[in-house]
């Protein structure tokens, strides 16, 4: 989005340059006007002709009216070539259907183009070009005239660079890139055309231009359509590649940030919403993406006819709309201000729509059809992959999970500790870590005198405690039974002590609250227990970090349940004592 302090910057700087130039230009311009008005009108009708069909490559237009142009500056000289280049760029600009919001391109690409030519005829000159009947008599004519088609290649793009970085905020990753291949092909078959058109007026005069116009304009349709139809192919595979990306092992969140990262690079998007039908009245925002700002996502929940996207789930039809004006009835609080172009689609899955895709763009027909078709395959890739996602999420859980605590299970614990030494054997790990081993005291008992369900309940709510004291600092897990592990990665042994003494603390501080007991009376039983802590790390007191589950048992039995229980106890202590 152009901010209105450079539009305006825009039209001082046309205001400024282009009468001053054409001026200037026209002053020194040797050339009667009015000895070829039928033949510089027919010019201008030629290259406003070919104009119309531009190839368009996002913001920047290519089209093949250089080729006219280049005819008209051979024989009549730059102040020409600058009056049917103009003139031109108004047509292209008719034909891309400006809106307000974006006229500053008229008065910018008015500018641009006029520098290049004024650059580029500097240059012809400076080589000894000529113009009329004598622009090409000899061999040694071809030098300046190759200069000029190639400097007005290399200026153009060096614009272009400039106005993609400091104007839209966008740097290209490199000069060469597909814009501007396709010009330089498009220049390698249009300037022969072009050389035709120069050597044909000067032997018949103006019916040469009708003469050769005629194929002109043929190869611009064709190259326009060849054009398109290599996009779409492009868009096609890449629409492929995302979707095979789609299907591996991700969850929910991952498939998400998959999906707008690749779709905002292949659509001209400014803007995305991505919704989740939650109820048969209503459905959530589960992605945001702003091209901007990036703000966070928002909180937006909507129902039936609120907004493009109400809409859209309400009929199940997809929208395509190319200006404001036409869905403005659709407009809500949470539309971007902003945007004219829209695309929205329903995401189905078994003929069922479960979510909704709004794109916006800033621009008037920023989306074409086949862009319409290219999210409408993307959307229901989304919605497979989102099942798909939601399974392994729920796979991963019950192969990782303990299904009674929720904490992590034994497995899950054990291969976490393994990433930890393959790291640290890969020179990717240098800080310690430590291990608390934890044990109900006296659990048996707890479970002959008030029931099994009454200590599945005292595991549940123990390990609620754990996960609140360890929180970001640490992996939980329910080793086996009563028996419980905390991973500690970066803390020492003595900082893992004194969060074992909190754990400690927190177990036995309040009592445990049993619903299904079997004893007698119906009433809520209040349970106390205590557990028997032990604390080992790495690499202080093992040589392999595998062995650390052993002497953190070691401290939790010899050196917590021996003495006493209720207590916690570190390795280093046993080793001393041993010692």
């Amino acid at each position: 989005m152009i901010s209105r302090r450079k539009k305006l910057a825009i039209y001082g700087v046309w205001l400024a340059i282009w009468p001053l130039a054409i001026c200037i230009v026209y002053n020194h311009t040797s050339l009667s006007l009015r000895d070829y008005q039928i033949d510089i009108t027919s010019f201008i009708i030629l290259a406003s002709i070919v104009a119309l069909f531009p190839l368009l490559m996002g913001n920047y237009p290519v089209f093949l009216t250089n080729g006219v142009s280049f005819a008209a500056f051979l024989y009549f000289g730059l102040l020409v070539e600058i009056i049917v280049f103009q003139v031109a760029i108004i047509f292209l600009m008719v034909k891309l259907r400006i809106g307000k919001a974006d006229f500053f391109r008229v008065p910018l690409n008015m500018v641009m183009f006029l520098v290049i030519s004024i650059l580029t005829a500097s240059l012809y000159n400076a080589l000894g070009g000529e113009h009329g009947s004598q622009a090409l008599n000899s061999g040694s004519d071809v030098i300046p005239v190759f200069a000029y088609v190639i400097g007005q290649i290399v200026v153009n793009q060096i614009f272009l660079q400039f106005l993609s970085q400091y104007l839209y905020g966008r740097k290209r990753k490199k000069m060469i890139d597909q814009g501007m291949i396709w010009e330089l092909l498009t220049t390698l078959c249009i300037a022969p055309i072009g050389f035709i058109l120069y050597f044909v007026y000067t032997k018949i005069g103006s019916s040469a231009i009708y003469l050769i116009g005629i194929p002109f304009v043929l190869i611009s349709i064709t190259l326009r359509q060849f054009y398109k139809t290599s996009q779409v192919n492009r868009y096609l595979q890449k629409t492929g590649d995302i979707g095979h990306e789609l299907t591996g092992s991700l969850g929910v969140q991952d498939v998400l940030d998959v999906f707008v990262n690749r779709v905002t690079k292949l659509l001209p998007i400014d803007y995305m919403y991505i919704f989740d039908v939650t109820s048969n009245h209503s459905m959530k925002l589960i992605r945001f993406y702003d091209r901007v700002y990036q703000t966070e996502l928002p909180e937006i929940d909507l129902i039936e006819d609120q907004s493009i996207s109400g809409d859209t789930w309400k009929t199940g039809k997809g929208k395509h709309y190319n200006s404001k004006k036409k869905w403005k009835h659709l407009i809500n609080p949470d539309t971007p201000e902003n945007v004219e172009s829209v695309l929205s689609l329903p995401v189905t899955r078994q003929s069922k729509i479960v979510g909704v895709i709004t794109i916006y763009a800033t621009r008037h027909k920023a989306f074409y059809k086949y862009q319409y078709m290219i999210l409408n395959i993307l959307s229901n890739y989304l919605a497979v992959a989102i099942d798909n996602a939601k399974y392994y999420e729920k796979t991963k859980i019950e192969n990782e999970r303990c299904p009674l605590t929720s904490l992590y299970n034994y497995r899950y614990f054990e291969d976490y500790l393994q990433s930890i030494a393959d790291d640290w054997r890969n020179n990717k790990g240098n800080q310690p870590v430590s291990q608390i081993l934890l044990d109900i005291d006296h659990f048996k008992s707890v479970n002959d005198y008030f029931g099994h369900k009454a200590g599945n309940e005292i595991l549940c709510q123990l390990a609620r405690r754990l996960e609140a004291v360890i929180a970001e600092r640490g992996v939980v897990a329910r080793y086996g039974g009563e028996e419980f592990a905390v991973i500690l990665p970066g803390y020492s042994s003595q900082e893992a002590v004194t969060i074992a003494e909190e754990i400690r603390q927190s177990v036995n501080h309040k009592s445990y609250v049993s619903y299904e007991h079997i004893l007698s009376d119906n009433q809520p039983q209040n349970i106390d227990v205590t557990a028997s802590f032990g604390v080992a790390s790495y690499p202080e007191h093992c040589e392999d970090l595998l062995e650390l589950t052993r002497q953190a048992d070691r401290a939790m039995y010899i050196g917590a349940k021996r003495q006493g229980r209720d207590r916690v106890a570190s390795y280093e202590k046993l080793k001393q004592a041993a010692e």
